[in-house]
């Protein structure tokens, strides 16, 4: 489908226009089931009806105070790692690149770590300030992270395995460096941090959504913008310098976008594992595209961890799962076959 609007002139392939609208779809029912699930469950009518407007006193107060929030949350984390896991494989030209290999997700873990045990333990900041704090200390220590394996990485440019294995050596030490943390701190610190790196969305509210959500409106439209940018990132260095492109300017400014979503996404819900590794992946299948396509990687990651959230409360009764558990156990089996399928095609 070609387009022109005013001087701005492009074509749209209809796979990817229909992923975004289905998965979207899929998304929206998905956040509405989870709304409707709990101890005290509401028709999918009822969700809706309050949305819109009406609904009972009770029922408002249980959708919009206790279980929008956390669903809103998981689909906005979702996106958010979905589109960093894009621009980070497209980068690296390596399906293996994501916030979870490359160290950038135990990075901003870290940072949130230290925050919650030493405050806790030196009462250094009260506890308003403490969820400032958390945020805060996320980016920084994915932002530290994610230069950190950029500047190692760099060898008159970046290539996609050295890239990786750098940052499985930055996600070692940044783990190690976490559980360090742990020990220092407060039993009862130390046992909320273990809940909060092991991903979860319990008890998240509006101030979970928020800061996400800012995050995706000023980055996700510039990340769209370097769509076509990144399909020619997938190119050789010295190709892309001929199509006039600057690597290392263009390069450096995706990947920034990436390291801050997947910062902000990693304070509001933890270290959610895998679901940046594999939503770019089952996106590029489903849209029948050469490169992750950012948008539909974004739906795909929010259905991925809303669905696992749902999977999470919900499938074994009482016991509730943090989503991070849920999507481990269906991303590392992805994992090994992104591994075996890469050796055999070395092979070949």
């Amino acid at each position: 489908m070609r387009f022109r609007i005013g001087p701005v002139s492009g074509s749209l392939r209809w796979r990817p226009v229909v992923l975004v609208l289905v998965g979207f779809a899929v998304l929206v029912l998905l956040v509405a089931l989870s709304v409707a699930r709990g101890d005290f469950p509401i028709r999918l009518g009822q969700v809706f009806d309050v949305l819109l407007g009406g609904g009972q006193r009770g029922q408002r107060f249980v959708v919009l105070e206790l279980r929008l929030p956390r669903a809103l949350t998981g689909a906005l984390v979702g996106a958010a790692l979905g589109v960093a896991g894009a621009v980070f494989q497209s980068i690296a030209r390596n399906a293996l690149a994501s916030p979870d290999v490359l160290g950038v997700t135990w990075g901003a873990g870290a940072g949130a770590v230290g925050v919650i045990t030493l405050t806790g333990s030196f009462g250094a900041v009260s506890g308003s300030a403490s969820k400032v704090g958390v945020p805060v200390a996320a980016l920084v220590g994915g932002l530290v992270a994610g230069v950190l394996v950029y500047g190692l990485a760099w060898r008159r440019g970046i290539d996609g395995f050295r890239l990786v294995l750098v940052g499985v050596g930055v996600s070692a030490v940044a783990g190690s460096f976490t559980q360090y943390l742990l020990t220092v701190g407060d039993v009862t610190d130390a046992a909320r941090a273990m809940v909060w790196i092991t991903g979860s969305l319990n008890g998240r509210g509006w101030e979970h959504v928020v800061p996400v959500g800012l995050a995706l409106v000023v980055l996700l439209p510039a990340a769209l913008v370097g769509t076509r940018l990144l399909g020619v990132l997938q190119l050789d260095e010295d190709t892309v310098r001929g199509l006039g492109v600057r690597v290392s300017g263009a390069r450096t400014a995706l990947l920034l976008i990436a390291v801050v979503l997947a910062s902000v996404a990693t304070a509001a819900a933890g270290p959610v594992a895998f679901v940046a590794l594999a939503s770019p992946q089952v996106a590029v299948r489903l849209a029948g595209a050469s490169a992750p396509p950012v948008a539909g990687s974004a739906v795909v990651g929010g259905v991925l961890v809303v669905g696992s959230d749902l999977l999470a409360r919900t499938l074994f009764g009482g016991v509730e799962l943090p989503v991070g558990v849920v999507t481990a156990v269906l991303g590392a089996p992805y994992l090994m076959f992104l591994l075996v399928r890469g050796r055999r095609e070395a092979r070949v």
